[in-house]
């Protein structure tokens, strides 16, 4: 089968540095965030391994780019507009898309700013903005969730909902019936057991009896900041739930502190069509020279 369409998966890059702020924007939440911030985040996340990442992407040209969140720290207005800097960076607009994490939705004042600055990325073919949203790029079916919601200090969960679960799975039915490959992109782990408690995805359960009745050739999601692969029963195959590292963290703190593994990407290659494409995963990411390269082919199967 010859190769018909490549996916970059990045995730969790946490651009820096921190945004502008004023002394009222850190009320509540944010106010432990930007303790966090100074102590830690800061120096774990290094914007020169963002860049090598970034430069490894476009050098391996794919046909599409996915960040499935957390491009903010602690939800500032300033940050989104890092953000679209950051997106544009990654290729034209109809070739990137993105979906939030809970530090994008950090808190209820974030989600203004969130929504219309990163609209543009989050919109169907249709140019509807929302979640789900689902783009159509050849036989591939981009489905994207939203699992970031404001939470209290210290937790770090995400939510679907059962409105936002009830429409993917009308989505998810008719991408199969149109013969695409379907490929779903959130934050959050959503398998059971994908995430300590205070950080999971909190209506996992129902999400994978969703996925139970329709199923889906690919799950990608980011917030543990390591990369994992999983698998759940569908109708007809198994599912893969393939997670990957942050796209920013250095390595001189890997495997200390949970800030996860170096910094790393996923390059997807689809060869086929539908249920029956063949799927591999190469693991690109931070080698011990400071270059980024090749750690492992995964095939997936179909």
């Amino acid at each position: 089968r010859s190769v018909v369409f490549t996916l970059a998966h990045l995730s969790d890059p946490h651009l820096g540095p921190l945004a502008r702020f004023r002394l009222r924007d850190m009320l509540g939440k944010r106010a432990t965030g930007y303790v966090n911030w100074r102590r830690s985040r800061r120096h774990v996340h290094d914007m020169g391994v963002l860049d090598r990442i970034i430069d490894d992407i476009l050098d391996s040209r794919p046909d599409h780019v996915a960040c499935t969140g957390d491009v903010a720290h602690i939800g500032l207005p300033g940050e989104f507009r890092t953000a679209i800097a950051f997106l544009d960076r990654l290729g034209p607009l109809d070739k990137v898309s993105f979906v939030p994490g809970n530090h994008d939705a950090y808190v209820r004042s974030s989600l203004a700013a969130l929504s219309r600055d990163m609209a543009p990325w989050c919109a169907s073919d249709d140019g509807a903005a929302g979640y789900p949203w689902l783009k159509r790029r050849g036989s591939i079916a981009l489905i994207g969730l939203s699992s970031g919601v404001p939470t209290a200090p210290l937790v770090a969960s995400g939510r679907l909902g059962a409105a936002q679960i009830a429409r993917a799975e009308e989505l998810l039915s008719q991408a199969q019936a149109d013969g695409l490959t379907r490929v779903i992109l959130i934050h959050h782990p959503p398998h059971l057991g994908g995430a300590k408690r205070g950080r999971e995805l909190t209506d996992a359960r129902a999400f994978e009896v969703m996925l139970s009745r329709v199923g889906a050739e690919l799950v990608l999601h980011g917030h543990n900041h390591r990369a994992s692969l999983n698998w759940r029963e569908g109708p007809l195959v198994r599912t893969p739930i393939l997670g990957v590292p942050s796209a920013s963290v250095g390595p001189r703190i890997q495997g200390a502190g949970g800030h996860g593994d170096s910094a790393g990407w996923t390059l997807l290659r689809f060869a086929g069509e539908g249920g029956s494409a063949r799927i591999t995963a190469e693991r690109r990411g931070l080698l011990p020279d400071g270059t980024i390269g090749k750690l492992e082919l995964i095939d997936l199967g179909s």
